[in-house]
């Protein structure tokens, strides 16, 4: 039961990880010349990677969205990750680990709109390829549901 915890734990932990990774570096869409993620522009110019800020012609309001739900996905996620340490101690023998599942299942519902928006509004018509920072995202989205389902199924040992 202590190695089950355990790999539970580090994967909680990578969920964390890899959603910190996914909202903080700049990479959500790339061309030769530019880098883009959901907080700044950034153009490759006079040897050197300026970062400015985005064009007004952006849908703002889905580009607050983005923000929003992928800074709460990581709240909820970390959130979780303490509410999991805490029920190791004050849940009793034989429930499950609902409350921390529930923790997960809002970071993957957050994470999974913003990427999901991200991936219907911008650069429809634009020449260049999603970065790293997108693929995290959705490997995040994947990682947060295998989590959720695992609390929601995993019950604490009863002898």
């Amino acid at each position: 039961m202590l190695i089950l915890l355990a790999a539970i734990f580090l994967l909680h932990l990578a969920c964390i990880a890899v959603l910190l990774a996914a909202t903080i570096h700049n990479a959500w869409w790339m061309t030769n010349t530019t880098s883009i993620d959901i907080w700044d522009w950034w153009v490759w110019g006079d040897g050197k990677w300026n970062n400015t800020e985005i064009p007004s012609h952006y849908p703002q309001a889905y580009l607050q969205a983005v923000q929003a739900t992928s800074v709460l996905a990581c709240i909820f996620c970390i959130l979780g990750l303490f509410v999991f340490v805490a029920q190791l101690y004050t849940l009793p023998k034989g429930k499950r680990f609902l409350f921390t599942g529930a923790f997960q299942l809002l970071a993957w519902l957050c994470i999974m709109i913003a990427a999901s928006i991200y991936t219907d509004i911008f650069h429809r018509d634009e020449k260049g390829w999603y970065g790293a920072s997108f693929i995290l995202a959705w490997i995040s989205v994947c990682l947060t549901f295998i989590s959720c389902v695992t609390y929601f199924i995993l019950r604490k040992k009863t002898a």
